[in-house]
Parts: structure tokens; sequence; C-alpha cells
């Protein structure tokens, strides 16, 4: 019998079980994945009009591969976005730059589709994010079983991200919540591979020397930390994307030390506190705050490198005012942020479609993106009344029970100190409570994708503690099985009747009727 050795119980304690990472771990999420890329990109170019605040970051997105910077549309024009569906995307002035309220990378991402299959059809402006939600799925489908020690589970969230409504509608459009989403994503992958990995680290430390050799009994230096270095990127990219992006690296920050200090704890490391705050933080905030800022300031090369942007000679203009000991650029650029930021914190403008951030998890209010009613002849309309719609109604089977998902996902973290539960609860800290903060200003529904994934991996954990071990009682197991089945299938009919108001297809009027379930969804 081999011998087991003391960093062994170390791996075991730190770890946990799991198991060997087959090719169908990486397999079954990756087929789900390519089905629910099909279809993401099938007509992806439909309806060939911009759809509610693509009227904003689609063409910005060409600006930005055009001019490095977001422009001014022509004032001569009546129509720009006539103009533009219509194969003319020269539409800007070359002279005056743009106030635009997001920062950069979103509009790059959507920008690169556009350069890589033109801007004059959908093909251009949702590309990219068609990739990105396509994407996602299979990432949290690992993240679910890196998290869980199961191939199934991480299955389960593929499925549920792959056929839930919000998502696919968002993978389809063309602004930016779905690219916030996936770096956000991504960052927190990234942290739960850096949680294995320095854990392993520290069970071979710890279990070769033995915790009172390590100096002040601290625990010892868990190396570079590659993975950690990752997230920094991705959370930069996130937070590039949308400043709100913030609020995911404050949760995700936070998070990643507090199981450094459970690892240090757990090792029989004697000052742990101290050896996480010491050791570990510092260099933590490197990784995770110093590196979002470097990667955020970057995402502004093209303002900085140019003279044409908005405020970038806001100096010139106004001697005497703005922080006067920065340089110039500084200056200029930290005037363009004040005014960013006012903007966001300040519009309240009303809309017929904004809603509460407590309604978001019911889906009473969705967005509707885009509606027209041909008549008879018109757009293949057969009957004497039609509609073509986007509208991303949130797949309820996974949203409703995400509510109870959530509800004990707080209660297992709290009550059993279960680190998954915590993790989940991390991600919907990061990417829903803040918004209500900003209960007055004028938001929407789909602003909920970007914590989306949490939802998922909610269900998820729930579906798993539900289903048990099949060894415990192998007929029960076998039953819950086919009810987990049943789940599944009645998300994928969902999702499969609404399908047509997800993707403008012109159906009587009376068959979209059909799908507004309740009045607030018209």
């Amino acid at each position: 019998m081999a011998r087991v050795t003391r960093t062994d119980e170390l791996r075991s304690r730190l770890l946990g079980y799991r198991p060997t990472d087959r090719l169908w771990g990486w397999l079954g999420p990756g087929l789900i994945a390519l089905v629910g890329g099909v279809l993401r990109f099938w007509t992806l170019d439909r309806p060939h009009a911009l759809v509610f605040d693509e009227t904003y970051y689609v063409k910005q997105g060409y600006s930005m591969i055009r001019y490095g910077v977001e422009m001014q549309v022509l004032e001569s024009l009546k129509d720009p976005n006539a103009a533009f569906v219509d194969g003319n995307p020269e539409i800007f002035s070359d002279t005056a730059g743009d106030l635009v309220v997001h920062p950069p990378v979103g509009k790059w991402v959507i920008g690169f589709g556009e350069w890589l299959f033109g801007a004059d059809s959908g093909w251009g402006w949702r590309f990219s994010v068609a990739l990105l939600g396509t994407l996602s799925v299979l990432v949290v489908g690992r993240v679910a079983r890196r998290m869980f020690g199961s191939t199934m589970l991480g299955c389960v969230a593929s499925f549920l991200l792959a056929f839930e409504g919000l998502h696919f509608v968002m993978s389809r459009t063309g602004i930016l919540d779905i690219i916030v989403m996936f770096f956000a994503l991504c960052g927190f992958a990234a942290l739960l591979v850096d949680r294995d990995r320095s854990r392993e680290v520290l069970a071979q430390k710890v279990g070769a020397l033995g915790r009172g050799e390590w100096p002040r009994g601290a625990g010892p230096w868990l190396g570079w930390r590659p993975w950690r270095w990752m997230a920094g990127v991705s959370l930069g990219l996130c937070t590039g994307t949308k400043i709100s992006g913030l609020f995911f690296l404050a949760a995700f920050g936070l998070m990643t030390v507090w199981w450094d200090m459970g690892a240090r704890r757990a090792a029989g490391v004697r000052h742990w506190a101290r050896g996480t705050l010491l050791t570990d933080a510092p260099f933590a905030v490197v990784q995770t705050v110093v590196t979002t800022a470097v990667v955020y300031t970057l995402s502004w090369s093209g303002w900085f490198l140019t003279s044409i942007g908005y405020h970038r000679n806001w100096d010139q203009y106004h001697p005497g005012e703005g922080v006067l000991w920065l340089p110039p650029v500084l200056r200029n650029w930290l005037k363009y942020h004040q005014d960013q930021l006012a903007f966001n914190t300040t519009l309240a403008e009303p809309h017929p479609y904004q809603s509460n951030p407590w309604s978001w998890l019911v889906q009473s209010r969705p967005t509707s993106f885009y509606y027209e009613g041909p008549t008879q002849g018109v757009d293949g309309c057969t009957v004497e009344q039609c509609s073509s719609a986007v509208n991303p109604v949130g797949t309820v089977s996974v949203w409703w029970l995400g509510i109870l998902a959530l509800l004990l996902v707080a209660w297992w973290w709290l009550a059993r100190r279960d680190w998954r539960a915590g993790a989940i609860a991390a991600g919907v800290v990061g990417g829903y409570l803040p918004w209500f903060l900003f209960q007055d200003r004028t938001i929407y529904t789909f602003y909920a994708v970007a914590f989306e994934p949490w939802v998922v991996l909610a269900v998820t954990f729930v579906i798993g503690l539900w289903l048990g071990t099949r060894g415990s009682d192998p007929v029960r197991w076998r039953f819950r099985v086919l009810v987990v089945g049943g789940y599944l299938a009645l998300t994928l009919a969902l999702f499969a009747f609404f399908h047509p108001i997800y993707v403008a297809d012109t159906i009587p009027y009376e068959h979209w009727h059909w799908r507004m379930w309740f009045p607030s969804w018209i």
C-alpha cells in the first residue's frame, strides 16, 4: 500500500475530492456550447436594423476602428441610422469627438466584428457578442465542473445558459452587457483555477517543512500565481467595458483573499490571518486591482494617441480649471471621467421599459428591443396582421427557480460555510446588489445578464444538493435524475416556444400575443 504523506493529507483537506478531468469534462460542455453557438449565429443578421442600444454601440464600434475614438455623427444627416443600415457607415465628423458614457473595451470588441465582416450587416454588428456568448456557455460549464466536481453538473450549467432566453438574445445584440458578463465570468473562472493551484502549492510547502519552521508561523509565499494575473486582466477588460465592472473586482478581490485565509487556516498554519494579510493580500491587490487599472488605462490608447477624442484638448479651452497638478492629458482624461460619472449617476429620463432591480429575477418587465407589425404580403406575412419582434424574455424556469436557489445558496453559505455557495454569492453581490443603489436611475431588466452565470450556478448547485450521490440510494437517485431531466426538457421547450420572438421571426399577431403571458411583457 502506498504511504500517505502529510502533503497528501493536506492536499485532500484543502482541495477535497475531485474526479479525474477526462475528455468528457471538456466534451460535454463543449458540445452544448457548439449547439448553443449554432443557434446564436443562425440568421444573426436578422433583423437588418439597429435594435435598441445598437444605435449607439454598433456605430461607435465602427468609429473606434475607423478613427480610434468615438466621433460625433454628422449633424447634416437627417437619419444616421438609416444611412448606416443602408450600407453607408461614413456618417461621422472627422474632427469632433463625442461624449460616450462607457469605457472603450466593449466598442473595440464590437468593432472587431465590423472589421472582420464589414459594417453593413448584422454579421459585422453582432459577430463578437455572439462569439463571447457562445464561449460563455463553455466557460460556465467548466466552472460548474470545477466547483462541484461533477461533469454532469457542468453539462447542466452549460445547458441552462445555452437555452436561456435573455442570454440568447443578448448574445445576438450588439450592445455591451454580454461583454461585461463574459469578462467577469472569465475573471471568476481564473480565480477558481488559482484557488486550486495555490492550495496545491500550500499543501506541498507546509507538508514538506511543517508549520513551525516558517518565520513567525505565518506560512509560505505561494508563488507568482499566473491565474490570478489572468483574473486581473479579465476584470480590467470587464471594467473597461462598463465601469460597473469595479463591483465585480471588489467582490472577487475579497473572495480570493478570503480563500487564501481559509487555506492557511485549514493547512494548520499557526498565524493564518497574519500570513494572509501580510503575504497574500498585498500581492493580490497588485494582481487584481493594479492590473485592472493598467488594463483599463491601456484600453483608452485610442484616445491618448489621437488628438480628436472628446475632451482631448479640454485644458486649452479651460485654463486654470481641473486638477492643475496633473499633466494636461491626464487632466483632460479625468474631466472626461467626471462627465461620464455625472451622466451615469443622474440619468433619470423616464422610459416605457425601465424596471426596478427588484423585478429582474422575476422577469416582470423585459425590454422590447424591436417590434414591427407587417401586414399580409409584407416580409412573409401570410395572414391579415403579423408581428416581428426581438424581446429578451428570460426563460422563467431558470429565473424563477433561480430565486429559490439564491436564497438557499445564501443560507448554505451562512449556515454551512460552504465555499461554493460563497463564491456564487460573490458573483451576485458584484453584478446585482449595486444596482439597488441606483433605483432612481433609468435601468433595464437586461442588465441582469451580467450576473446570470451565477444564477445558473446557483440552480446547478441546488440540483446537485438535491440529487445527492448515487451510492446512498440508487433508486431514489435515478428518480431524481429523471426529474432533473424533466426540468431541463421544460427549459428547452420554453426556449423553443419563445424562440420566434427572440430572432424576429414573422409570425401571426395572435401567436405573438400568446407569448406575452403578462400585460407587463407588452
